[in-house]
């Protein structure tokens, strides 16, 4: 399996989620945790962006997030979501893993005019290309190629799709600007 693109920070004492407090400010984490929550539960996709956007997530237009969507508490900034993207009900995106013996931080990049399924987990370090599609209930731990369909706990790729007419319309009007 590739490797997924983290930083590793070791810890030599008890476990690595005891050191939180030293990773990031508390008051931060109360701050997001109050944002991540309206997310969670309102009905407004255009609040959900801009909520994301002042927790500091780059989130590209006609974002869609439903509900009960839930992004990473402790490192937001980390997540990049393209444009025309739809993020399924109770999808989950994090940016660290807290071990035993060491924590790990990660970007997450989505790409744009990615369909991402209900209860979907994306893990921390993981690229997911434009046109993708990740199945209900995956756990993404790998990268994703761009226009490839995954599913499955850990994903694995179901089949290649096709760029649409109106994608493709999209990439030429790119090359022209």
């Amino acid at each position: 399996m590739p490797k997924r693109d983290m930083q590793i920070f070791p810890v030599s004492e008890k476990n690595s989620l005891r050191h939180w407090t030293k990773i990031i400010n508390p008051l931060r984490v109360v701050f997001n945790f109050i944002l991540i929550q309206i997310t969670r539960y309102s009905p407004s996709l255009e609040l959900k962006c801009i909520l994301y956007r002042i927790l500091g997530m780059k989130v590209g237009k006609n974002v869609s997030p439903g509900l009960m969507c839930m992004v990473d508490i402790f490192f937001p900034q980390y997540i990049s979501i393209g444009e025309n993207t739809i993020l399924g009900y109770n999808s989950t995106i994090l940016c660290h893993e807290f071990l035993i013996d060491e924590y790990r931080l990660g970007r997450v990049v989505i790409g744009s005019r990615v369909m991402i399924g209900a209860n979907a987990t994306i893990l921390p370090g993981v690229t997911i290309g434009d046109g993708a599609v990740i199945g209900a209930g995956s756990l993404v731990d790998k990268d994703v190629e761009p226009y490839t369909f995954v599913a499955g706990v850990p994903i694995k790729k179901i089949k290649d799709l096709q760029v649409s007419s109106l994608e493709q319309a999209e990439e030429n009007d790119d090359k022209d600007d």
